[in-house]
C-alpha cells in the first residue's frame, strides 16, 4: 500500500529543490512483458547525463548506483542506472524482477512519475517513483503536467524544450502561417500542415500513421514554444496570472491529445479511397448517448435492421488502454466484435486475455508489435489488415 495519497506525494515532490521530473508510460520492454533480458525503464541519454554526469564516459557501458524509493508500492531498491553507448540509451536495472512495480508486466502502459535527485561529488543520484495503478491516478498526474503519450515523455523543469532532435516538422516562428501565432490552429488545421510536411502517400498506412503522429507532435510543440515562450519571458504580475496561463497551456495540450489520433485515422481512411458517409462514418450515434469513433460502412446501414450484422464493423481509437478499453464494450450494440486501435507500447498477456475474452480485437501499428508478448503478437491486427477487412465486407 502507498505510504501517502498521490496528491500529497505530488505536492511534496513539487517542493523538492533541484529535482528532475521524468514522466513516461511504461512499455513492454520497460517491464518484463516481452521477456527482454534487459528489462528496466528506459531513460533518454540527455536525462541520464543530467541525473548522473559521471555516466558520460568513452566506454560502451557505464553505470552508477541509484537508490530508488517506489513510494506508490512502499518499496525501495538499490538499483543501477546503466548507459549503453552502442544503443544510445540508458536503463534502470537491478530492480528485483517482477516483484518490483516497475517490472510487473501488469504495469505495462501505466504512467510512472520519476523524481530524481542529481548526482553530486559526494553522493550518487537517487529517486522517488509513483507507478499509477488506475486511470484515475493517471488523470490526476496529467491534470498537473499535461497528457503523456506512449513513446513520449515529460520532463520538468524545461517542459518547453524539444523532446527530440528537431527534424523537418519542428518549425521556426517565421515558418508558421502568421495567423497561427495569434490564434492557435484547430486540430484539423494542424493535421493539414502535418500532411503537407509528411505526405507519404506511398508509405504503408501503419508507418504513415506513426510518422505523422510524430510529426504533428513536434509541430505542436514548436508552435507552442513560439507562442508561449515570449509570454513567459515577459513575466507575471501575480501568481494568479501565472497559474491561469499555465492552466490554459495544459488545457490546450489535453485538447490536442484528445482528438489527434482519431483525426489522423480519418485522414488515412480518406486517402485510401474510403468515402465518408458511404464507406465509413466518423463519430456517428449508434445508440442514444453512444458515439463510436468509426462505423463501417455507415450509420445508415447500422440503423437498418435488414442490413446484415456480420457486415458491420466498428473501430474505437484510444491512445492508451488501461481501464479505458472497457468503454468500448458499451458502443455499437449490434456489433459483437469491437475493434480497438491503440498506440500503447505493449500489454501483459493476462490483460490481453481479458480484452480478447470481452470480444475486443486490438489493432496496433506494425512497428509496435515487438513491444507485446511474443505469444500474443499473431493475434494483433495492424491498421492495414483491419482496412483489408473493411474492404472485404464492402464487396
Amino acid at each position: 500500500m502507498p505510504v501517502t495519497d498521490l496528491g500529497d506525494w505530488l505536492d511534496e515532490q513539487m517542493e523538492t529543490p533541484d529535482a528532475l521530473w521524468y514522466v513516461k508510460r511504461l512499455s513492454g520492454n520497460d517491464t518484463q512483458a516481452t521477456g527482454s533480458h534487459q528489462a528496466g525503464p528506459y531513460v533518454p541519454l540527455d536525462i541520464a547525463y543530467s541525473i548522473a554526469p559521471s555516466l558520460d564516459q568513452p566506454q560502451n557501458i557505464a553505470d552508477c548506483s541509484l537508490g530508488l524509493a517506489i513510494d506508490s508500492h512502499s518499496d525501495f531498491r538499490q538499483a543501477r542506472l546503466v548507459r549503453y553507448q552502442s544503443k544510445q540509451e540508458a536503463r534502470i536495472t537491478r530492480l528485483g524482477g517482477r516483484s518490483s512495480a516497475l517490472l510487473d508486466p501488469e504495469a505495462t502502459g501505466a504512467l510512472a512519475v520519476f523524481v530524481f535527485q542529481r548526482e553530486t561529488p559526494a553522493d550518487p543520484p537517487s529517486g522517488r517513483v509513483w507507478v499509477c495503478d488506475t486511470a484515475v491516478d493517471e488523470d490526476r498526474v496529467e491534470d498537473r503536467i499535461g497528457p503523456v503519450e506512449p513513446r513520449r515523455w515529460r520532463t520538468w523543469p524545461d517542459l518547453f524544450a524539444p523532446l527530440s532532435q528537431p527534424g523537418r516538422c519542428w518549425l521556426e516562428p517565421d515558418e508558421f502561417p502568421p495567423n497561427w501565432l495569434e490564434n492557435f490552429p484547430t486540430g484539423e488545421e494542424m493535421l493539414g500542415k502535418t500532411v503537407e510536411l509528411r505526405p507519404e502517400r506511398s508509405v504503408d498506412i501503419d508507418l504513415r500513421l506513426i510518422h505523422r503522429r510524430d510529426c504533428e507532435y513536434d509541430l505542436f510543440r514548436s508552435l507552442e514554444q513560439a507562442v508561449e515562450l515570449p509570454r513567459i519571458r515577459e513575466g507575471y504580475g501575480n501568481m494568479d496570472d501565472f497559474l491561469a496561463h499555465a492552466q490554459s497551456v495544459l488545457q490546450r495540450r489535453k485538447a490536442r491529445s484528445g482528438n489527434s489520433l482519431e483525426l489522423h485515422v480519418r485522414q488515412i481512411l480518406r486517402e485510401e479511397d474510403l468515402i465518408e458517409g458511404q464507406d465509413f462514418d466518423f463519430k456517428p450515434q449508434s445508440e442514444p448517448n453512444k458515439e463510436p469513433d468509426f462505423l463501417f460502412p455507415n450509420a445508415a446501414a447500422y440503423h437498418n435492421p435488414a442490413f446484415p450484422e456480420h457486415r458491420l464493423l466498428m473501430l474505437a481509437v484510444k491512445t492508451t488502454l488501461k481501464d479505458r478499453w472497457r468503454q468500448v464494450l458499451e458502443e455499437a450494440n449490434r456489433i459483437a466484435t469491437k475493434h480497438l486501435l491503440t498506440l500503447q507500447e505493449g500489454i501483459s498477456a493476462d490483460q490481453f486475455h481479458d480484452i480478447e475474452q470481452a470480444g475486443v480485437r486490438l489493432v496496433v501499428p506494425k512497428s509496435l508489435h515487438q513491444q507485446y508478448p511474443a505469444q500474443i503478437r499473431q493475434s494483433l491486427m495492424t491498421l492495414e489488415s483491419f482496412l483489408g477487412e473493411v474492404r472485404a465486407l464492402a464487396r
